[in-house]
């Protein structure tokens, strides 16, 4: 008769044969990171961009989000491509409220990052005035391939960041306190 193995030493062989064990909250983060829903905001050039970015040749769909939604109470990721009229920044406002949470914000483009060559009264100098974002893509106009690694580098982000209770983002200082 062979001896009966305790939890931590089948725990022990299991983590020696490369079986790996995580938390939920990382297998939520996971999921998340891998079906993200942008609703659609283009306000000018760059959105020709960010619509290429889908077309066959640059296929965003193998990032999961191939789902651009038209209502922001179904998408998860704001993709700002463009200029931010200060007439339009309300506007932008509300549909980021109108998103659930978590939710996260992409600027797209010189103009939509730094107001571009436009620095007049009429453009907004930086979306980060209005919204948080969380990637910010350079470029004017950014190639579909930038916007690429910038879901890819918010899908990173996605996977290392920490939630409350109620689903909602831990500021980075709060995360680092919690342990994540």
């Amino acid at each position: 008769m062979g001896s009966v193995k305790t939890y931590e030493e089948e725990f022990r062989e299991l983590e020696r044969q490369g079986i790996l064990f995580t938390t939920l909250e990382k297998l939520i983060a996971w999921g998340r990171s891998n079906s993200l829903w942008p609703v659609t905001f283009g306000l000018a050039c760059c959105a020709i961009e960010m619509m290429a970015s889908t077309n066959a040749r640059n296929d965003l769909a193998r990032f999961g989000s191939e789902v651009f939604r038209a209502s922001p109470r179904q998408a998860d990721v704001m993709i700002v491509a463009g200029r931010l009229s200060k007439k339009m920044a309300p506007v932008m406002r509300r549909v980021y409220d109108q998103m659930p949470d978590p939710k996260w914000v992409i600027s797209m483009g010189a103009c939509a990052s730094s107001g571009g060559m436009f620095n007049n009264y009429a453009i907004v100098q930086s979306v980060d005035s209005v919204v948080p974002v969380d990637v910010f893509v350079p470029g004017c106009p950014p190639r579909p391939e930038a916007l690429i690694y910038a879901v890819m580098q918010l899908q990173k982000k996605i996977k290392g960041q920490a939630y409350d209770e109620a689903g909602h983002r831990l500021p980075p200082v709060e995360a680092w306190a919690r342990g994540a």
